[in-house]
């Protein structure tokens, strides 16, 4: 890895190595390979046709030439490319706790990517803030996975807004095979959220329609409710906007409450009638209980 990168930044990926590995080990890795499936069929080989065989597999050439019936065995092509697009606008600097949004959605990534290589998956990966900040193409192997994470980590965006829309146009037009994208972001749509809510959702509609696309929604405890501390500032990471509330009013925190919960319900919402699968997450909880409960949910209604 590159001597360049500070000591600290390589003992985070080391340690998220280390610990995403047993996550996967342990828990996650075969929920991923029973949940996402791979693109088709292969043909495997020709046998000898026994009762309860479909008919529609029968083989007429091998059929004709050998004089018994044969049908043709088909084995699921495995083999994934797993798209992670992850947010990193200003907005997901912010932490309340121990962990930032951002370093919630690199631990995610990592984790998923992790899982991907279990499973002899490619893996490849779009930075975005309100621009394509970095494109890795899909590849296989440890020593990509790594590079993957690092740049999760360390990599310093150009631009501090977000435009969710980007990253699925970009997808669509580069990933011409169908893949898993995983959209990872805390969907911070700014002051004209419902407008831009109404947007992202036809784009999310057109992705789903290409590939199998899954949201992870990363939220910080502060955004849905205000803790009872007088007068506060809060600025927006992303517009450098502030503004000044008095924590101590009732009304005031009531309203900020009703305001989150409600742009966290148009967000369900907007998901579901796009036929996109969301998991919300927070970053003072551990992901992973919700994330096998997410992955068991979706294989339970793959099933149905």
């Amino acid at each position: 890895m590159n001597s360049r990168i500070p000591k600290e930044i390589l003992e985070k990926v080391r340690q998220i190595e280390v610990r995403t590995n047993r996550l996967v080990n342990d828990s996650l890795a075969g929920s991923y390979h029973s949940v996402f499936k791979g693109r088709g069929m292969n043909f495997d080989e020709v046998r000898e046709y026994v009762p309860g065989d479909d008919i529609r597999t029968i083989d007429w050439n091998v059929t004709a030439r050998t004089g018994n019936p044969h049908i043709k065995k088909f084995v699921e092509e495995r083999e994934l490319t797993i798209m992670l697009m992850i947010d990193i606008s200003g907005s997901g600097e912010f932490g309340s706790k121990d962990t930032s949004k951002r370093e919630m959605m690199a631990e995610l990534g990592s984790v998923l990517a992790f899982s991907a290589v279990r499973n002899n998956d490619k893996v490849g990966l779009i930075l975005f803030t309100d621009f394509i900040e970095l494109f890795i193409p899909p590849q296989k192997g440890r020593t990509h996975i790594l590079r993957v994470i690092r740049e999760i980590l360390v990599y310093k965006p150009e631009r501090q807004a977000t435009d969710l829309r980007l990253p699925l146009d970009f997808i669509n037009r580069v990933v011409k095979r169908k893949c898993v994208a995983f959209l990872i972001s805390d969907f911070c749509l700014g002051n004209d959220f419902d407008h831009n809510l109404e947007e992202i959702s036809r784009k999310l509609q057109i992705t789903n329609k290409h590939h199998d696309l899954v949201s992870l929604a990363i939220t910080d405890p502060r955004e849905l409710e205000l803790p009872n501390v007088g007068w506060i500032t809060i600025e927006d990471a992303e517009t450098g906007e502030q503004v000044e509330l008095n924590t101590a009013d009732p009304s005031i925190r009531q309203g900020y409450q009703v305001i989150a919960a409600d742009r966290q319900q148009k967000l369900k919402h907007a998901m579901q009638s796009s036929g996109v699968d969301l998991l919300n997450l927070s970053t003072d909880t551990a992901y992973l209980t919700p994330l096998l409960g997410f992955f068991q949910a979706r294989r339970r209604r793959m099933h149905q």
